[in-house]
């Protein structure tokens, strides 16, 4: 009933594109650590965060000497409401940076950030020359608009490390660079992630919704993932398989529009069938480039779903 919940939350925050989910420092310096050799005399950019709140900023300003990095940027966006209603000025996007120099603040106050000329949208002219600055993205962008920011890092040529939920590997642009081995999931994966920081106006669904300490209102939807291009040693350890094919067949039925057979857990890979199989998505948190190729996904021989006897299984890569 929780995971029910907290997926209505993301579906509810999907369609009305409010994507007010802030990530809690523990989820960042839990996934960070993996990566910190990546970021040596590099520029970071976290082009979806409020320096003076947000975690992300946070983070890499607290461990910037031990990162070596060379400068760290954040940005923020502000919607712009005016209308006929509403003719007050509007507060600009804004940015700010920094780079670890004696004296530099690292927590920035309102005086001491830059605004933008405009909102400070990720895809603003604005934004964007603050991204052709920078080596590496690493922030919580908006999840509505996941498909749109991902093309905009692949466009730049830029490694990043983003969190996106579980079904964005279903996306057709995602699951493209995912199978050209531009990008793979990090190491944490649903319960990986503890949950979101949210706003007093979202409903706190779910069991494990709850209020921390510091007051903040914390949800839990348990499917969301890391994505990124930086290399991880989990994209190079085998996938362990004890099970076999042979023997067993009742248990790996073939589909009907393709030749090769369902496998419905990771851990149920056969270590003696070398022909095509059809995994679950979630096969892609352990999945080893040099283990196994990916071939397609979803769809059989003749461009409709995977079928086992009439039947679609559940997304199959």
């Amino acid at each position: 009933m929780a995971r029910n919940a907290t997926n209505k939350l993301l579906q509810k925050a999907k369609k009305s594109k409010s994507d007010e989910f802030y990530t809690q420092l523990s989820d960042i310096e839990s996934e960070l650590q993996h990566y910190k050799s990546h970021f040596k005399d590099k520029v970071v950019f976290c082009n979806c965060d409020d320096p003076r709140i947000f975690n992300f900023f946070n983070y890499f300003a607290s461990n910037f000497k031990e990162l070596g990095l060379r400068k760290l940027i954040a940005a923020c966006y502000r919607e712009q409401a005016r209308d006929l209603f509403n003719t007050e000025e509007d507060e600009n996007g804004f940015f700010f940076k920094y780079t670890g120099t004696e004296g530099e603040k690292n927590k920035p106050s309102s005086t001491d950030i830059v605004y933008f000329k405009g909102d400070g949208d990720f895809r603003s002219a604005e934004s964007i020359e603050l991204l052709k600055q920078s080596d590496i993205v690493v922030t919580n962008p908006p999840f509505s608009l996941f498909r749109e920011y991902v093309a905009q890092l692949v466009k730049y040529d830029k490694k990043f490390l983003i969190i996106g939920n579980i079904n964005a590997i279903t996306y057709k642009e995602i699951f493209k660079i995912i199978k050209e081995n531009k990008a793979w999931l990090g190491i944490n994966l649903g319960r990986g992630v503890s949950g979101f920081i949210v706003p007093e106006h979202y409903e706190l669904y779910g069991t494990e919704a709850r209020i921390d300490s510091l007051g903040n209102r914390i949800v839990s939807p348990n499917n969301c993932l890391w994505l990124t291009n930086l290399d991880t040693f989990k994209r190079h350890e085998d996938i362990g398989l004890t099970k076999k094919y042979f023997g067993s067949e009742v248990e790996y039925p073939k589909y009907d529009n393709y030749d090769g057979i369902n496998v419905n857990k990771t851990k149920d890979i056969p270590l003696d069938y070398k022909g095509s199989m059809g995994v679950p998505i979630t096969f892609l948190h352990k999945f080893n480039p040099e283990q196994f190729e990916i071939i397609k996904f979803r769809k059989g021989n003749n461009e409709k779903y995977l079928s086992i006897n009439g039947k679609c299984p559940y997304f199959r890569i």
